[in-house]
């Protein structure tokens, strides 16, 4: 019994230890606490817990630190042991892994999985499809940018810079304060301060200079920093704090937005009226502002309620005296269901990173130029964007130099800002026209529609053909792309051509020819008509012969076959007798020509018409008193069936 109540006393002791263990490798998790709770992770499956749980926490754990090493080892063990049971998110955070190592074959196929396996209301599974544009298209992108590592970069983090006159502001974890025994336990670095740098004439290069501003570090977070166009006013991100870390009830401690203004006596610059933005919040963070050339608006991101994804970019009206608009979301054109973050806006674009449009691995970041809305992100390819985060992205477009931030293995630390100097790609222009003419008798087709599609099936642009059956798009094409065309008009077969576009500026024709519906269905000058062969009558008569019958049996038919099919007649004489005896003639034949159509079950209604026209519409040169041969009059005399509905 002794023995029995000892093994009952070790089991329940093992039991609780280890439930303790799970309970702190989580609470360490959900306070971001990453390095700890990997560690903590880790040693959970080092005593033979390889449950897909803790090999997704020990991944992510990683993952969200940026160690894409050590998040692939954990997440190649998930799917490898779990391949039926691995989630869309799972399979989405492998790829990013994969591409974090360099494997970029296998992060195409993952990828390619993913977007089979994710939500319908997953915008990236459209990305991942790899339809719109693929891996190796940004692979394949002509370099625009020279980097080079800045000299105040340290081992530690050193990222969010930006412009103030011709300095240089930044976030560091270097040990520059009074704080620097004080670790972050997220990567176990000091906390970020504020640091300003010397730039140096070509904007290439800066150097320490000092502490920001005294008033604004405080012993936690402070970084990524945004000025009013006057440089007046302030906007910062820095921790939930006041006079101690604000946590919200799960223990985490979320970012929020501050803004500061600028007094000067002697010299002397001091910032005051550090204040909270109104739309900030214990429960979600709000961080990393850009204020809009103008000064008018402020870009921020949040994981606020309203979010598509992990993160996304806001957008407020920056009314004045502290008071702004509600927070607008950018929408999905520019959020996604992964990460959004560092928005840089100028007067033509929005600049931002993100790991949920398709990129190189990590954080990339994206352009998206601003007419009147955001355009789609175009990845701004190698060498700006790596295998690893790249973010923090300004820029001087007139001078087309600026900034970057990187945690690339190439780099003196952990995150270094990178100056840049941008050399535009130029580009591409190339144009598509064509013209469509019937198959069967080589005239133009007027009238006809024209739709131009990408390679993914969208529709980019629809034109009609003009009366030469001719069309142009206005859309330009990309380069090197393929695109897909569809023609088609009432009474013809539709179309479709695909069509590749050089990778060369120029222009691109396409001319299409189309089949009739039916080989009696003709166009005539823009005109669809029955085209039959010649109704005979006798001199001067207007009923029905046994051969013109057999003629207008096949309009019969085929009014059978499109049951739709509406008709106007017209019946025409040449010149010779008396214009009004012809009139009359030609109209008698028509009417004719109609009661006989009708007396084979055709209904009235479906003939709009039936009129002659006498010698009023001649097509030649044969009117009265002019000498034709008989050739030339029978052109005249003539019997057209004018299809107006089909």
């Amino acid at each position: 019994m002794r023995n029995i109540i000892t093994i009952v006393f070790l089991i329940a002791f093992t039991m609780g230890y280890a439930q303790r263990q799970y309970k702190r490798a989580d609470n360490l998790f959900e306070r971001m606490e990453y390095i700890e709770a990997a560690a903590a992770y880790e040693a959970i499956i080092q005593n033979g817990d390889r449950s897909s749980d803790i090999l997704k926490k020990a991944g992510d754990a990683h993952y969200f630190n940026t160690n894409m090493e050590a998040a692939h080892r954990w997440y190649d063990m998930l799917v490898s042991e779990y391949p039926d049971q691995v989630e869309a998110e799972y399979i989405f955070r492998y790829a990013h892994a994969l591409q974090g190592v360099g494997d970029n074959r296998s992060a195409k196929r993952w990828m390619k999985k993913f977007a089979k396996h994710a939500d319908d209301n997953d915008l990236r599974s459209k990305e991942f499809a790899q339809d719109k544009i693929s891996l190796n298209d940004i692979l394949d992108l002509e370099p625009q940018f020279v980097l080079r590592n800045l000299s105040i970069n340290t081992k530690f983090s050193d990222f969010g810079p930006m412009f103030y006159n011709e300095k240089l502001v930044y976030s560091s974890a270097a040990d520059t304060s009074n704080y620097t025994t004080r670790r972050y336990h997220w990567n176990q670095q000091p906390f970020l301060n504020l640091l300003v740098g010397n730039l140096n004439a070509s904007r290439t290069d800066a150097t320490f200079e000092a502490e920001f501003s005294k008033e604004l570090n405080s012993k936690y977070h402070e970084a990524t920093v945004s000025f009013s166009p006057d440089m007046r006013k302030l906007y910062f991100t820095r921790n939930n704090y006041d006079k101690r870390l604000g946590r919200d009830e799960d223990g985490v401690n979320h970012l929020k937005l501050y803004s500061a203004d600028i007094i000067e006596e002697n010299g002397e610059i001091e910032w005051i009226n550090i204040i909270e933005l109104p739309f900030n919040s214990d429960e979600y963070s709000v961080g990393h502002p850009s204020v809009s050339p103008d000064g008018k608006k402020l870009y921020f991101v949040s994981d606020m309620p309203g979010s598509i994804g992990a993160t996304d970019i806001f957008v407020v009206d920056i009314l004045g005296d502290n008071q702004y608009t509600q927070p607008k979301n950018l929408g999905a054109q520019i959020n996604t269901y992964g990460r959004e973050m560092f928005p840089y806006i100028t007067e033509k674009a929005l600049y931002f990173a993100s790991d949920g449009h398709l990129g190189l691995g990590g954080l990339d970041v994206f352009e998206s130029n601003y007419t009147y809305a955001f355009d789609t992100p175009i990845n701004l390819g190698a060498p700006l964007n790596s295998n690893l985060d790249d973010f923090g992205f300004i820029i001087k477009e007139k001078e087309n130099k600026g900034f970057v931030c990187s945690n690339r293995k190439s780099g003196k630390g952990d995150d270094d800002i990178y100056s840049f100097e941008r050399f535009p790609v130029e580009k591409c222009i190339q144009t598509l026209n064509g013209n469509i003419r019937s198959a069967k008798t080589g005239d133009p087709i007027s009238g006809g529609t024209v739709s131009l599609y990408s390679n993914k099936g969208d529709k980019v642009e629809e034109v009609e053909t003009n009366s030469n059956g001719e069309y142009v798009f206005a859309s330009e094409p990309e380069c090197g792309k393929t695109y897909k065309i569809e023609a088609g008009k009432s009474g013809f077969k539709t179309k479709n051509e695909n069509v590749s576009i050089s990778k060369n500026a120029g222009k691109t024709t396409v001319p299409i020819t189309l089949e009739s519906i039916n080989e009696l269905i003709v166009e005539e000058k823009g005109i669809l008509k029955i085209k039959i062969g010649i109704v005979y009558f006798d001199l001067g008569k207007h009923k029905i012969r046994n051969d013109a019958a057999i003629e207008l049996d096949s309009i019969v038919f085929l009014m059978q076959e499109y049951p739709n099919m509406t008709i106007k007649i017209e019946s025409h004489t040449d010149s010779r007798a008396p214009d009004n005896y012809n009139l009359k003639l030609s109209d008698n034949r028509a009417k004719a020509t109609r009661d006989y159509i009708i007396s084979k079950g055709i209904d009235a209604k479906r003939i709009e018409s039936a009129v002659g026209y006498g010698e009023t519409r001649l097509i030649n040169e044969c009117q009265n008193e002019v000498p034709c041969p008989e050739i030339r009059h029978q052109q005249n005399r003539r019997s057209e069936f004018i299809i107006v509905q089909l």
